[in-house]
């Protein structure tokens, strides 16, 4: 006959790595979470610079929305000046883990608001 003693342990040692493996999992997602609200609030803030120095042409303004967006640790994908509105979009790299780099992109538009509706 058999005895089943250290079983318990065994199951419990599988459990808990089984956990430790879904803690990273959900770190890593709120990892690109996070890196993904960035990239929002680095397009938000570039486009709103850029319609700020339209005054001063379409090239400054794209100019210092790429200055904002890189102190944010993004970089500008593009830049698109239509009349008096801007809009950017940027991207960023992302570590997620074991499964490698992801680009995360987000883009924002700014300009006067349009009383007419």
């Amino acid at each position: 006959m058999r005895g089943d003693g250290g079983g318990a342990t065994a199951f419990a040692c599988i459990a808990l790595a089984g956990l430790i493996c879904l803690t990273v999992l959900v770190g890593q997602v709120g990892a690109v979470v996070v890196a993904r609200h960035r990239a929002q609030a680095a397009a938000d803030l570039g486009a709103l610079a850029a319609a700020g120095l339209l005054v001063e042409g379409a090239e400054a303004g794209c100019a210092e929305a790429g200055v904002v967006a890189g102190r944010m640790g993004v970089g500008v994908r593009r830049c698109v000046v239509q009349q008096w509105d801007v809009v950017v979009g940027v991207e960023a790299n992302v570590s997620f883990g074991v499964f490698g780099v992801r680009t995360v992109v987000a883009s924002a538009r700014a300009g006067p608001v349009d009383e007419s509706g």
